[in-house]
């Protein structure tokens, strides 16, 4: 007869004792537990004591959490939060130095778990640490020279505890004195400073933009963005992340008037080219944080063309009007013209209507009213007079090729231009916050300074040359648009390293390429569809979905090393989760650092029965994304969201490193349970799989001789050590 479910075995540790198996009762009080345990070794104080996980994490076992432990976990009696904190608060403060180090190092690693997190700020922990750092700091600084690496290190490990603390979100954030930021500051501005001191002082000063907005204002004060360029150009990628990171704090908290101020001194201090050479053409592959904040950056720098996206031009305005009698100048070479104009009004109104409905306008008498829809607005006039002026030859080429066709196959200039410059505001997400999850960047738009007005420039020019390969007409408007994108799409996807590659993949993507593209997917869609085909479609369909259900399975066996998200900032702190090769249980546990490679079983300290799963719900179903309401949640994180419910009122909580990683992770998860795997990636599978194997399956067998009688059994193998032991 199995245990009830209540009663849970465990080893609990006590130093200089054996290890005691004990049976908890989950029912009883915590504290009744405790006192049973230090009964067992003759302890009387139990109210002094806690039990904590002694593998992994070792974090202090609550009421909250004590559902987690399980059958087999090893537990340490060790003393209660309380005492702990009390005894560090006071360690901290030691007169020995080698005392005072180890006590901070100690600090460090028990300020990840909130329970003790939460004693050491009730003692006024914080306070203590940041009058360390103000005053502390500078009393050893003294002694630096005789001492330097004890005086880095303990610096460094104060820091760590800080960031630590903070990151469980009990204390505001506006609590700090402008001592303690200028400080922190200092370190970030000292030329030769530790980079572990480094690294947690940008990481402080990012979470202080991000959630104050009066430390904002308080640390712009103190960073300048000249001072932060030379640690971009080291070769240490992780302060390189943590400096962008910073620079795109303080770009997403600028007012909207000051946004355009600090990109151009970001251009002034040619951030982009400095990023350009030291991080993305810098030996060595790109790591995810250095991806997603690159991303955030490309993002916002869009995000600074938004209110050009939405301002609609005003006809009366005379300065707006005089940028369409640019465009009318330089397609036309007008100007002597007009020194020599004579004749009545009419004449010359005359004139300028038939000027512009060569250049492509829709509304030819007044052209201005083009430009009163929102998006693109005053952006797609911005973007004409670019190419106009900085691609003139191509521009006139566009113009009087289409201006001089008498046969309704000419291309507007015009209405082309507003249409696409709203279709790449579309794919490039202009106006939109960045994703916390994203990473997708394109190195080319950091090879130009005005990179979406080129990236324009290109696709109008492209946009032409589709419309003569596909002989449009002004009915095909909508036609010529849905090619042109998907030709953008497609040469966006393999993600080209330089605006020039870019234009040569679209080279590539030619009208006559794209119908073949359309043609091959139709054909694979509609050979299919014959009766007798369908049936042996139907034959052989469950064997390709057992098939891509034991691809799931074994990818799960494999595991995936996932991150943990909080409100501070995506953190470098990462759980690891995994199958067992029996489908019978799942391991997970805390890392330290991203894995190289599988992580194995024995290293993952906490377990999870697949027999105890109830449910797998995902999306703004998932318990952590309801807690986290308050925070910015966006589409992409609801998009890779999924929980494990099990036992009651508990759950294993995950957001997935991408799209296809919670395909692989939902689609097993709903294998297990022997539900239906309905992702998009089995989908996709499917129907790869099938097509594949309905075309072998059709194959001529000419010149093949089949036999009659099936080949023979081969014998058994001598020895069966290959196979898993379930038991």
């Amino acid at each position: 007869m199995p245990p009830p479910s209540d009663i849970v075995k465990v080893a609990i540790e006590w130093p200089g004792a054996f290890p005691r198996l004990m049976e908890i009762d989950q029912k009883k009080p915590l504290s009744s537990i405790i006192k049973e345990v230090c009964d067992g070794w003759s302890i009387s104080t139990h109210e002094n004591y806690a039990l904590q996980h002694a593998d992994g994490s070792g974090f202090y076992i609550t009421e909250k959490n004590r559902n987690e432990i399980k059958n087999g976990a090893i537990l340490r009696l060790t003393s209660s939060p309380t005492l702990n904190a009390q005894q560090l608060h006071e360690r901290i403060q030691s007169s020995s130095m080698d005392a005072k180090l180890e006590a901070l190092k100690d600090l460090a690693k028990f300020s990840r778990d909130v329970t003790f997190a939460q004693e050491f700020i009730n003692l006024d922990g914080i306070s203590l640490l940041t009058q360390m750092v103000e005053s502390g700091t500078e009393r050893y600084q003294k002694l630096q020279k005789i001492m330097k690496p004890c005086f880095g290190e303990m610096l460094s490990f104060t820091l760590t505890a800080f960031v630590e603390l903070m990151d469980h979100g009990i204390v505001s954030w506006d609590t700090f004195s402008v001592a303690f930021i200028k400080k922190i500051a200092s370190f970030v501005n000292k030329s030769a400073m530790d980079v572990s001191i480094l690294q947690r002082s940008l990481a402080i000063l990012e979470s202080m933009v991000l959630n104050s907005h009066d430390l904002y204002l308080k640390v712009a004060q103190e960073i300048t963005i000249g001072q932060l360029i030379p640690h971009l150009q080291g070769t240490d990628q992780e302060i390189q992340t943590y400096t962008i990171a910073v620079i795109n704090a303080l770009f997403l908290k600028a007012p909207d008037d000051k946004r355009q101020e600090m990109a151009n001194i970001l251009a002034q201090k040619q951030l982009r080219s400095i990023i350009l050479t030291h991080v993305i053409r810098a030996h060595g592959p790109i790591n995810n944080e250095m991806a997603h904040q690159l991303y955030v950056l490309q993002v916002l720098t869009f995000n600074l063309l938004e209110d050009r996206m939405m301002t609609k031009m005003d006809p009366q305005d005379q300065a707006q009007r005089d940028i369409i009698f640019e465009l009318r100048r330089i397609a036309f070479d007008v100007e002597t013209e007009q020194n020599n104009i004579g004749g009545s009004i009419e004449k010359r109104k005359s004139m300028y209507t038939r000027d512009y409905k060569k250049l492509g306008f829709t509304n030819n008498v007044n052209p201005a009213l083009d430009f009163t829809h929102t998006p693109p607005g005053m952006l797609a006039l911005d973007n004409m007079l670019y190419f106009a002026k900085h691609h003139q030859d191509a521009y006139i080429r566009i113009v009087l090729e289409n201006s001089s066709r008498e046969d309704k196959h000419e291309c507007p200039f015009g209405r082309s231009s507003i249409e696409l410059t709203k279709m790449l505001c579309e794919i490039l997400k202009v106006g939109e916050l960045p994703s916390e999850t994203c990473n997708d960047f394109h190195p080319m738009f950091f090879t130009h300074d005005r990179s979406f007005e080129e990236f324009f420039c290109i696709c109008i020019q492209l946009l032409n040359k589709t419309w003569k390969e596909m002989r449009a007409t002004s009915e095909d408007f909508n036609k010529v648009m849905q090619v042109v994108k998907e030709q953008i799409m497609r040469a966006l996807t393999n993600k080209p390293s330089s605006l020039d590659q870019f234009k040569c993949r679209l080279q590539n993507l030619s009208y006559t390429e794209i119908l073949k593209i359309r043609q091959s997917e139709r054909m694979n869609q509609e050979d299919f569809q014959s009766r007798p085909i369908l049936e042996l479609k139907d034959k052989i369909q469950p064997e390709i979905i057992e098939l891509i259900k034991q691809q799931r399975l074994n990818r799960l066996v494999e595991g995936t090393c996932f991150r943990k998200l909080n409100s501070r900032r995506r953190q470098d702190k990462f759980w690891y989760c995994r199958l067992s090769p029996n489908h019978k249980v799942l391991h997970y546990g805390d890392l330290e650092e991203s894995p190289q490679g599988e992580v194995p079983h024995d290293s993952l300290q906490d377990k999870l029965p697949v027999a105890d799963i109830k449910a797998i719900v995902t999306g703004k179903d998932c318990p952590h994304v309801k807690e986290k309401g308050a925070l910015k949640q966006n589409k992409e994180v609801l998009e890779l969201a999924f929980s494990i419910m099990y036992d009651s009122n508990c759950q294993l909580n995950f957001i997935a490193p991408d799209k296809h990683e919670y395909c692989i992770w939902t689609d097993g998860l709903n294998a297990l349970l022997g539900k239906d795997m309905i992702s998009d990636l089995t989908r996709n599978d499917l129907d790869t799989l099938l097509s594949m194997e309905l075309k072998l399956r059709l194959l001529d067998l000419e010149n093949i001789q089949i036999p009659d009688a099936p080949p023979p059994i081969p014998k058994e193998p001598s020895n069966y050590d290959f196979v898993y032991d379930c038991n």
